[in-house]
């Protein structure tokens, strides 16, 4: 096993080169280009699970889409708590990740407007109402997590 480190806590050097984003900052960087989100949600025998996600924002809220058979919907009807880390894996490295509870929707209009959002930025906009018609149809759930807390670090190299 490797050395560990301690985390970089307010005072020292390491946390201070770091610099915290704005909410401006941390929204753009969420939504700049194509990133995916990895969703944690923990599984009923408490095992963490994390998924990418294609993702977008609307408001407070992380809006995704998934299947009502997957681990992410099952897992966020038994308990709502989930957190979603974006970041860019390229130096100096930033990160935003964001913890809260999500509600799930079946509301197939709902469902499938956010479906074509999400195909129009992953897949581009020519692709985007094919996206919204494969991923917006029964089964599928919208899914808002809600912004409790947002962690958001540029410069993470320093």
């Amino acid at each position: 096993m490797g050395e560990r480190r301690p985390a970089a806590q307010a005072g020292s050097a390491r946390f201070d080169a770091m610099g915290r984003m704005t909410e401006a900052e941390w929204r753009e960087f969420a939504m700049g280009g194509t990133r995916t989100g990895k969703l944690a949600v923990t599984r009923a025998d408490g095992r963490p699970h994390v998924t990418p996600i294609w993702f977008a924002l609307d408001g407070d809220d992380v809006v995704f889409t998934t299947h009502e058979s997957g681990v992410k919907a099952k897992a966020l009807r038994r308990d709502p708590r989930a957190t979603l880390c974006v970041d860019d894996q390229a130096p100096p490295y930033s990160y935003v990740m964001i913890e809260g509870e999500a509600t799930l929707s079946d509301d197939l209009a709902e469902v499938r407007h956010w479906a074509t959002v999400l195909g129009g930025r992953y897949m581009g906009e020519d692709r985007a109402e094919e996206y919204g018609r494969r991923n917006g149809g029964p089964g599928e759930f919208l899914v808002r997590l809600r912004a409790g807390k947002v962690i958001a670090f540029k410069d993470v190299a320093g």
